[in-house]
């Protein structure tokens, strides 16, 4: 049994980041609502290996006076180490004496905190020096609320210009509580921070990791599943084959792909699909040519939420025929991943960006149950599963295609011919970020970035070929850095190169006469464009 952290949710929108924190330091960690009873919280701590708890953020309508879940005071009798982070710091406060209120000065944004190096939770960590000689971290402050009044036993060990208490501790029962976020990436030290708090003060081994996860999901799969047929969409993207191939090595033939060529895959890609998928690797697949299905239902739809939509049924549809020809299919597997169900959000807790068809578009009438084995994993964490699993690290780190694929890159209404256009031009982005090396680093600029695609525009431009006026069409070249998808930085393609790719697109691909580059991060944009 591997040790545990359990995290306590409140409902923030990045609380799955702080488990991904934690498994980057080798300890194994899980989210559960913050309003689990004793009972639960006695099981985990017992036999369950949970050496430390976590109270997490809270969501934009949390209250500290009328909390939409109470905390079991059990938690901070269960005697192991508590982190309290930014709401799960007031809760951790209310529970023990301590007074929160609302402020004045609100911060939301990057800022300094001045710090006491003597508490384990911040010894050595250090941004900068602050006048008066404090050790000093860059940190990430979303909050308009505050501890103002420390619970007996505490004491102060951090504060920042408009934040009195922006981190306290008992260091005697290992109560820890800080006002700022630490498991996102503008808190500089935020991973050391955790890092401190489960390796050092929870005492865990940090000897978890992604092998032995596939291992575990293999018996979870084999328990849930039984002696069922399972039926996965398999769309030849990292997430769904990762999928397939830990369902395949738990449950074997029981397990039949359907891979579903909608008309608007990427150049070649069905064919590489089969071969590596079925030749190589030994899957089941049925190969579903539906082309004119999905183009006649797309046609004239213009709204990128009823494209996502219409794509999804289509395929579900589909799903629901083939396992009807299989006589024990109670299973639909899928690969979705924890980016897709928080932009997907539509609750108290959360806002939804876009839908995605794998996610919350379900009829009612699908007469299977969901499997989804990387739901709670991020884009490297599904990475480092699939080399875990063997799948070759070509395939594992091939940048994502969304399951509606060209669908939504073709802005406006799809057809065959806007398809045709648009995966010829991405095929040769993609072949030149391939070829060409970044001489600083040595790798690719397709290995330096984490995704990238071009997008077809539906308007057309006036230009000059072969000495004649031609009215084309444009595409848009996309090329993102990141680690976790959640957010992502336009990429710094050279200009050389940039110039290349649009003079072998213009010249090579018939109807388009422009090439423009998007240089629009994540947030405010979303890394697809519809």
């Amino acid at each position: 049994m591997h040790e545990k952290i359990l995290i306590l949710d409140f409902g923030s929108q990045v609380t799955q980041m702080i488990a991904r924190r934690v498994r980057d330091v080798g300890v194994f960690s899980e989210v559960y609502p913050a309003d689990v009873d004793e009972a639960f919280l006695r099981d985990q701590i017992k036999n369950k290996g949970v050496k430390g708890i976590i109270l997490s953020g809270g969501s934009a309508e949390s209250n500290i006076e009328a909390p939409d879940m109470e905390i079991s005071p059990f938690v901070f009798l269960a005697g192991v180490p508590v982190l309290g982070i930014g709401y799960g710091m007031h809760t951790m406060a209310k529970h023990l004496g301590g007074e929160v209120a609302i402020s004045g000065n609100q911060e939301f944004a990057q800022v300094h905190i001045s710090v006491k190096g003597n508490s384990p939770l911040f010894a050595t960590l250090s941004d900068s020096k602050s006048a008066e000689g404090h050790n000093q971290l860059d940190v990430c402050m979303n909050h308009g609320t505050q501890v103002t009044e420390l619970p007996a036993g505490f004491m102060r060990i951090g504060f920042s210009k408009h934040c009195e208490i922006a981190a306290m501790s008992d260091e005697v029962r290992l109560f820890y509580g800080v006002q700022f976020h630490p498991e996102v990436s503008n808190t500089k030290q935020g991973k050391a921070l955790l890092g401190r708090f489960v390796l050092d003060i929870c005492d865990c081994a940090g000897d978890w990791n992604m092998a032995d996860y596939a291992d575990e999901m293999v018996e979870r799969i084999r328990e849930e599943v039984g002696d069922d047929q399972v039926i996965l969409a398999l769309s030849g993207g990292v997430d769904s084959s990762v999928a397939a191939v830990l369902i395949h090595r738990a449950i074997g033939s029981q397990l039949t792909c359907v891979f579903v060529d909608h008309g608007l895959l990427r150049l070649f890609e069905a064919k590489q699909v089969m071969d590596v998928m079925h030749e190589n690797l030994g899957l089941n697949i049925i190969h579903v040519n539906a082309t004119e299905q999905f183009m006649g239902h797309l046609e004239g739809v213009t709204d990128p939420e009823q494209k996502r939509k219409i794509i999804g049924r289509e395929f579900i549809e589909i799903f629901q025929e083939e396992a009807a020809k299989l006589s024990n299919a109670k299973w639909l597997a899928q690969g979705t991943i924890y980016p897709d169900v928080i932009e997907s959000a539509a609750n108290k807790n959360g806002v939804a960006v876009k839908s995605h068809h794998n996610v919350g578009g379900l009829p009612d009438s699908l007469s299977m149950q969901l499997l989804e084995p990387l739901r709670d994993l991020f884009k490297d964490e599904v990475r480092k599963l699939g080399v875990a699993l063997g799948l070759p690290e070509k395939m594992v780190y091939r940048h994502p295609f969304p399951g509606p694929g060209l669908g939504v890159r073709i802005l406006g209404t799809v057809n065959q011919d806007y398809a045709d256009i648009l995966r010829r031009a991405d095929a040769i982005f993609i072949d030149e970020l391939r070829n060409t090396i970044d001489a600083e680093t040595g790798k690719s600029w397709y290995d330096l970035t984490a995704q990238a695609f071009a997008v077809f525009l539906p308007v057309k431009s006036v230009g000059v070929k072969e000495g004649a006026r031609v009215y084309e069409y444009v595409v848009s070249l996309r090329a993102v850095q990141t680690n976790d998808f959640m957010s992502a930085r336009w990429a710094p393609l050279p200009y050389d190169l940039l110039a290349h790719v649009s003079n072998r697109i213009i010249t090579e691909v018939a109807g388009i006469s422009r090439v423009v580059y998007d240089i629009s991060g994540k947030p405010p944009s979303t890394i697809e464009w519809e």
